[in-house]
């Protein structure tokens, strides 16, 4: 285990290099950042030079990605354009985007397991073909209108919630911001568990089990359910960071200034340093995202084990 352990670190480093480099090139093309800083008129040649030199633009992109990766392993994400540290609005940004992500990720495995497991154990029957259904539904809908309707008739029609997330962001706010943002995705651990469970249902180990005459409930949790989980653990483990990246449309909705807030403003305005340094910690959580749920897999399934 230690071995695998520190040969996936090893190979986290490339990927996180090519990774940020890829990002930096291409908000880099995106267009002249100190263009962006002046709106329409024209910058003053001389302001411009000066604010490049400033903000280390006037060097090549390569020494400016080189020179940026050595501030980063510093903690210093360099300074937005408005004067203030990165690291200042991750300090605000990111603890708000992981609780909503946290809420969106409990949706999915009590809501989206247990449907799956439901819908799994009665193929064929009208409670599958409901859920197949309105999974369908779910996913064929954009996130920015099923939003906008939660928005609409929850917060605004009947009251029962407030329309916008409040500065805080306790818990209790982002109940349905976080349902938001986990509907797509919760009708796809639906339909992952219900295939898996319809699929292993029908395996040696579980009619072994069966004819054993151990209880239905253990045979389900112990080992139907324990080995069918696996694909559904890899399909919420990637989803963490993509939650956590993909949160722009729903925060814009709930008024959240969470990380896709905040990387919205930073393309808007062509802020390099601000895209730049939220992009690189999502792609660390995103790495060791994968990494923890390939040690999962040897919990879930006692005959993998790492050499």
């Amino acid at each position: 285990m230690g071995r695998y352990v520190i040969r996936r670190l090893l190979q986290m480093i490339p990927v996180f290099f090519g990774a940020t480099l890829l990002i930096f090139l291409m908000v880099n093309v995106m267009g002249d950042p100190i263009a962006g800083l002046c709106g329409d008129r024209k910058c003053d040649p001389a302001t411009a030079a000066q604010l490049k030199k400033e903000f280390g633009l006037d060097k090549p992109v390569w020494q400016q990605y080189v020179t940026y990766m050595g501030n980063v392993f510093t903690g210093d994400f360099g300074t937005a354009f408005n004067g203030q540290k990165v690291t200042e609005l991750m300090s605000t940004a990111f603890p708000l985007t992981i609780r909503l992500t946290l809420v969106a990720i409990v949706f999915e495995i009590v809501i989206g397991i247990t449907l799956g497991v439901v819908t799994g154990l009665r193929r064929g029957r009208p409670i599958d073909t409901v859920v197949l259904i309105l999974t369908l539904v779910v996913i064929a809908i954009p996130t920015f209108v099923t939003g906008l309707l939660l928005q609409l008739f929850l917060g605004v029609e009947w009251g029962i919630m407030k329309p916008s997330v409040s500065s805080e962001a306790p818990v209790n706010e982002l109940i349905v911001p976080g349902l938001v943002l986990a509907s797509v995705s919760l009708a796809y651990v639906t339909r992952l568990t219900r295939t898996s469970i319809a699929e292993n249902r029908r395996a040696d180990y579980v009619r072994t089990a069966i004819a054993k005459g151990l209880p239905r409930r253990r045979v389900i949790i112990r080992h139907l359910l324990r080995n069918s989980l696996i694909p559904v653990v890899t399909f919420i483990g990637t989803d963490i960071g993509a939650l956590m990246g993909g949160a722009i449309v729903t925060e814009r909705i709930f008024n959240i200034h969470g990380v896709g807030f905040q990387l919205y403003q930073g393309i808007l305005r062509q802020s390099t340093q601000t895209v730049v340094g939220f992009v690189t910690v999502l792609v660390l959580v995103f790495l060791v995202a994968n990494l923890i749920v390939d040690l999962l897999y040897a919990v879930l399934d006692p005959r993998i084990r790492y050499a």
